[in-house]
């Protein structure tokens, strides 16, 4: 059985801000993401602090590159001790595995690895509109999901709507990463693909990614715990 967990995305836009954030947390040490906005930010330093308070960090840069490009950024990445990190799997399989290659540490230990395969924001219409991709989004999910297992990555980013579905042809041991969560009474944003906590546990979600529901919310903390309540069961 996968770990599961809720992380939340701390997109925030400088260090003080998402400190600020995170004292709220008396109590528990919430597994978080750092995105691009806060990494470009504050670079490495945010990640070796927020370490250092106690918590999960999962590194969402989602590199896509020449494979060795990819390889020597991984490496860099790997020496932040993050827990785990991604890239798109759109950068087809030579990437991925080179990707894998400079994330792994000389005594064999690595963060988890997980491919994007369509980001959330992303309708088959804009797809098949913008990316000129005329295969059903699930298809192309699939097919994604297959090349980044056999690039030797340990799950995909995609959304909860498919989770089940990336399990039944990866493998339960595959892990299923799920942004796009949304409570039952909350708004969707800018997001298409979305589904709420316990809809995502029921259909085999490993980890959500939840932002605005709990960064945004007037009482975050109780947010935070409702989220994990709902997914959790606990």
């Amino acid at each position: 059985m996968n770990a599961k967990d809720v992380i939340i995305a701390c997109d925030f836009a400088s260090c003080e801000d998402c400190m600020k954030f995170l004292d709220l947390f008396k109590e528990e040490k919430p597994y978080v993401k750092i995105g691009m906005e806060l990494f470009y930010a504050e670079g490495p330093s945010i990640v070796r602090e927020i370490k250092r308070r106690g918590h999960k960090i999962f590194l969402d840069l989602k590199l896509h590159d020449i494979p060795n490009t990819v390889k020597k950024s991984m490496k860099v990445l790997s020496n932040l001790d993050v827990d785990m990190c991604n890239l798109h799997a759109s950068g087809a399989s030579a990437m991925m595995s080179a990707a894998i290659e400079g994330l792994t540490r000389p005594d064999g230990t690595r963060p988890l690895l997980i491919a994007v395969t369509q980001l959330t924001s992303t309708s088959e219409e804009v797809m098949k509109k913008d990316l000129l991709i005329d295969r059903p989004l699930p298809e192309v999910v699939m097919h994604y999901a297959e090349n980044a297992k056999a690039a030797g990555l340990d799950g995909v980013v995609c959304s909860p709507l498919e989770a089940e579905k990336v399990h039944s042809v990866c493998g339960n041991g595959f892990l299923t990463v799920t942004p796009g969560i949304r409570f039952a009474d909350g708004e969707k944003g800018d997001q298409v693909r979305v589904m709420t906590p316990a809809d995502a546990r029921e259909i085999g979600s490993d980890y959500i990614v939840v932002g605005r529901p709990i960064t945004a919310a007037a009482d975050p903390v109780a947010a935070y715990r409702r989220c994990v309540k709902e997914f959790l069961g606990k």
